[in-house]
């Protein structure tokens, strides 16, 4: 029974002469033109400070960054490897790397070097994030001019040459960054928002009460509706990793397994978000409504454009009932920095949750005649 359903669902699907054309044109149109048309703000940049001359201009340094509105100070690494952990863990966005010699250098030569290290995986943010940094380090050479001026009289400027290096993001393009999120929104309305559509456009035209005065049970019923989207879902995924790898040279990092692995869980989870939105709708208008209403909703504080550390608090909390946060996350993990299973395992425990309790609800929710 459940094999002559899902023929019957990609017949219909098929049938539609926009449907496919719009399921082959769109991920063109997501990965040509919205990643030159996004930005965003930067703030709460999480720096981790490598301090190996432990000096009073070290700390002022230090003090002097943590002070800033755009840093927050999370903490203090006594080597770059351990600084390094806190960059791919996440809990660090920079680090600074002061050497020893810091201040005696600066004191006896007027001249030393500092590196800041920047997960490049948003260039963006790690761009912005040296520049607000530099400045930042600029402004304490001036400061440290003016004391040496009223205290020795000398008149030379101490010197701090900054060395960048990001990771991760080899491209150091913006565009790289918003790929792999742009490819979650395709998934979502491919394979959330479009079958909630086609659900609610039969229940208009009155084709699904055939449907449900057959003996059809409602589990083989939603799965005969679902899996030719998932199957179209997964065939748009793996053209969108054609087209980032045709186009901008971009190709997962991680392997292809946990990538397939995450995107299976995430359709799951957006299907029963559409199913829900299909049970609750009686024409397509009220679908459209309350699916635009989700999705602006979703993708506001998802990431996708603004960090979610750049958010205020209460939205941060917010975000935590957003799939798509953490689909987002898995995609940038997995594309960019190489994160496997073990890296990604609490994101997708999320999304298991989420796919057991919106499908669980759908199915207990959808009303069948018989």
């Amino acid at each position: 029974m459940l094999r002559y359903l899902i023929e019957k669902e990609f017949k219909q699907t098929f049938r539609n002469a926009f449907i496919p054309k719009l399921i082959c044109a769109f991920p063109f149109l997501v990965l040509l033109v919205f990643p030159w048309a996004t930005n965003q703000e930067i703030r709460n940049i999480n720096v981790t400070v490598i301090d190996r001359d432990h000096s009073a201009w070290s700390k002022r340094l230090s003090e002097k960054i943590s002070a800033s509105t755009y840093f927050n100070l999370v903490g203090y690494a006594r080597s770059n490897d351990e600084g390094m952990l806190a960059v791919e863990d996440g809990t660090a966005d920079m680090l600074l790397d002061i050497p020893p010699g810091f201040e005696k250098n600066l004191v006896n030569g007027g001249e030393t070097g500092v590196m800041i290290s920047a997960n490049a995986v948003n260039i963006m943010k790690g761009g912005l994030g040296s520049g607000y940094m530099n400045e930042i380090i600029r402004d304490f050479a001036g400061e440290l001019r003016g004391e040496i001026i009223q205290t020795s009289g000398k008149t030379g400027l101490p010197l701090i040459q900054v060395i960048p290096q990001g990771r991760f993001n080899t491209f150091s393009d913006y565009k790289v960054f918003m790929i792999p999120a742009l490819i979650v929104i395709l998934m979502t309305l491919l394979c959330g928002f479009l079958p909630a559509l086609n659900i609610v456009g039969e229940k208009e035209t009155g084709t699904i009460e055939q449907i449900n005065v057959t003996p059809v049970s409602k589990f083989s019923f939603i799965l005969g509706k679902l899996i030719p989207y998932w199957a179209v879902g997964l065939f748009v995924f793996t053209l969108a990793l054609g087209l980032s790898a045709l186009i901008y040279g971009l190709t997962p990092q991680s392997n292809l397994l946990t990538l397939y692995l995450s995107v299976l869980v995430y359709i799951t989870t957006v299907s029963g978000l559409g199913l829900l939105i299909s049970n609750y709708s009686s024409t397509m208008q009220q679908a459209m409504f309350v699916i635009f209403f989700f999705l602006i909703i979703f993708l506001l504080i998802s990431g996708l454009f603004t960090p979610i550390a750049s958010m205020p608090h209460w939205a941060q909390v917010f975000s935590c009932f957003n799939p798509l946060r953490y689909f987002i996350e898995i995609m940038r993990m997995t594309f960019l920095k190489g994160s496997g299973f073990s890296d990604i395992w609490r994101q997708l425990a999320a999304l298991a949750i989420y796919a057991s309790v919106l499908n669980g609800w759908a199915l207990v929710g959808y009303r069948k005649s018989r």
